[in-house]
This record gives C-alpha cells, sequence and structure tokens, in this order.
C-alpha cells in the first residue's frame, strides 16, 4: 500500500482526521499529484477494522484481504480500456454493488477514477447512489478536470482541492526518485511535465526527454531549410502527438508572451529560448495569435481522440510554423 506523498502530509491529516466522514468526496487536481494513492491510502484506512494513529493498521483481516486485492467490500471503477469512457453498465454494476450489505459489516468503500471519463448517462446513472448511498458507504471520486463535470456531480460531494506541490518539493522528490538525472533534466522534466512530479518521473521513463531533443533539432533545422516538413513528419513518427501539440502550443504562447513583454526570462527552456526569440521578432503577431488558434483547434482533436492522419496534420503543422518569419 503507498504511503501519501510528502506533499500530501497536511491533506491526509486534514482527511484522516475527520470524525464524521462524507458520503462522497471529490478529490480534484491536476494530473501528476498523487490523488489516487491518497484515495487509495484513504479507502485503505476506511476500511481498516483497527487504524492506529490515523493510519490503516497493515495487519486486520481487512488490510490483507485490501492488500491482496481481494476485499468483498471495496469496488474500483475504472475506464475498461485506457482513455475510453465509463460506461453506464459499469455505473449500474457499482450501483448493485452500493445496495448491497457490507460482507465484513463494517464500511464499503468506491474508488472512481477519473470521474469525468462518465459518459452523460454513466453520470445520471451514478447521482441516485450520490444522493442517498444506502448502509456505510463512502465514495472517493478522483478527478483530473472538474471543469468537465455535471454540476449535480459536483454539488453531491465534499469537494476537496488537491494542489500541485511547491516547486522545491517537488525538485527535491524528483532528485531521489530521478537519482541519474541532474538538476537541469529534472528542472526540464518538471516544466514539461506543467509542474505535476509523478508525471515528471512518469516522462522521464518514457524517453521524453530524447523526444523533445529530436524534435528541437527538427525545428531549428526547419528555419534553417535543412529539413522539409515532410521529412520530420515521418522522423517524429514514435513521439506521441500530444505531447507534440503541448510542445508547439508552449512555443507560440512563449512567442506571444515575449512580443508582448520583451521578458527574456520569459522564454521557456534554454532548448528552444533562441528559436522563441528569433520567431517573436520576425513573425508578425496576427500571425501568432493564428497559428495558436489553429494549434489548440488540432490539441482537442487529438485529445478528443479524434481519427487523424498523423502525417498530414503534423506537415500541415511544420508548413505553417516554417513560415511564421515570413510576411505577414
Amino acid at each position: 500500500m503507498a504511503d501519501v506523498y510528502p506533499w500530501q502530509t497536511a491533506l491526509w491529516q486534514q482527511l484522516a482526521g475527520r470524525t464524521q466522514h462524507a458520503h462522497a468526496y471529490l478529490l480534484h487536481g491536476p494530473a501528476g499529484i498523487g490523488k489516487r494513492a491518497l484515495a487509495e491510502r484513504l479507502m485503505a484506512l476506511l476500511l481498516c477494522k483497527s487504524p492506529v494513529d490515523l493510519q490503516p493498521c497493515g495487519q486486520c483481516k481487512s488490510c490483507h484481504l485490501l492488500a491482496a486485492g481481494s476485499h468483498p467490500d471495496n469496488y474500483v471503477l475504472e475506464p475498461e480500456e485506457a482513455d475510453k469512457p465509463i460506461k453506464v453498465d459499469q455505473v449500474r454494476a457499482l450501483v448493485h454493488f452500493v445496495v448491497q450489505t457490507a460482507q465484513l459489516g463494517g464500511r464499503k468503500v468506491v474508488l472512481l477514477e477519473p470521474t469525468e471519463a462518465m459518459n452523460l448517462n454513466a453520470a445520471n446513472a451514478l447521482l441516485k447512489s450520490l444522493e442517498e448511498p444506502s448502509g456505510d458507504t463512502v465514495l472517493l471520486l478522483i478527478s483530473h478536470q472538474p471543469s468537465r463535470l455535471l454540476p449535480t456531480i459536483k454539488s453531491r460531494c465534499v469537494q476537496q482541492a488537491c494542489p500541485l506541490p511547491s516547486e522545491a518539493m517537488s525538485l527535491q522528490w524528483l532528485s531521489e526518485t530521478l537519482p541519474a538525472c541532474n538538476e537541469e533534466e529534472i528542472r526540464e522534466l518538471l516544466y514539461l511535465a506543467a509542474g505535476s512530479p509523478l508525471a515528471a518521473a512518469r516522462l522521464q521513463e518514457q524517453g521524453v526527454r530524447e523526444q523533445r531533443a529530436l524534435v528541437v533539432d527538427g525545428v531549428k533545422k526547419l528555419h534553417k531549410q535543412q529539413a522539409s516538413a515532410s521529412q520530420l513528419a515521418e522522423g517524429w513518427k514514435d513521439v506521441p502527438l500530444t505531447l507534440l501539440f503541448d510542445w508547439f502550443c508552449d512555443w507560440a504562447h512563449l512567442t506571444l508572451r515575449y512580443q508582448l513583454t520583451q521578458d527574456e526570462q520569459g522564454l521557456g527552456p534554454a532548448d528552444m529560448a533562441k528559436v522563441v526569440q528569433y520567431l517573436a521578432q520576425k513573425a508578425s503577431q496576427a500571425k501568432v495569435m493564428a497559428i495558436q488558434e489553429w494549434l489548440l483547434q488540432q490539441r482537442q482533436k487529438v485529445l478528443g481522440k479524434a481519427n487523424l492522419n498523423r502525417v498530414l496534420l503534423l506537415e500541415a503543422l511544420l508548413v505553417q510554423w516554417a513560415s511564421l518569419p515570413g510576411p505577414s
């Protein structure tokens, strides 16, 4: 059973120390900050027969069953496949579990992640259980994007914000977790993960710094006319589209910001700072805003798993990007 992360200590004391537990909690905050670990720890505490100092004992029958993944009063609901919706039939099965009597005579605890993956029918099917959960049932809902949830779901839960850890705490945890990386590499990973330390550690596992170096090198060659859009689109076939669009959106944003502020501290990571500055000086603001809008639209399609022709999409992106420094 995972411990809570160092930046969650105060939040854990607050949640675990409640004398009366709500029937539903909504733990929300950015992805990659440990909400799942917090929810699993709380689930273990709520099911434990003899907690010690606001911690599950790890020794009782309930703790042993949970550790073995066979606790009869524990239910975890997730999409059947990564990035797919949670369907109404899955929620109906959950509702059936909620109305049963607890087999070990204590609480029943449900963990649902991510809550925003429920389609509309599934969300509506859950509402009844959120209104009147039967017996001593606690639902732990995890959300990375609470703005996508129905207001009726949010209003029936105790909403608990899980904030990003401070930069200092994230850097310290990452330096202990990734001892092979130096401070500059860790700072770059944390920037690429938008400040989420667990996401930064995952990016390192996925070889993202190498992928980013390949893309940055390609963009520089594109501007020097040493590589064509089609060559690069083919050469980047192993780099996830979500990452590519995140990076290009970031570079467009940084370019626009520098045009407006002339602040050299705000050029982003060193690998693209000179390119950002060059584009800010050579491209018109209208062009940068136009490509930024286009990038955001395409990024939504990528995130929505639209059926896109990857190579054509990247070629379209790179042709526009290459024309940024040209005449308006």
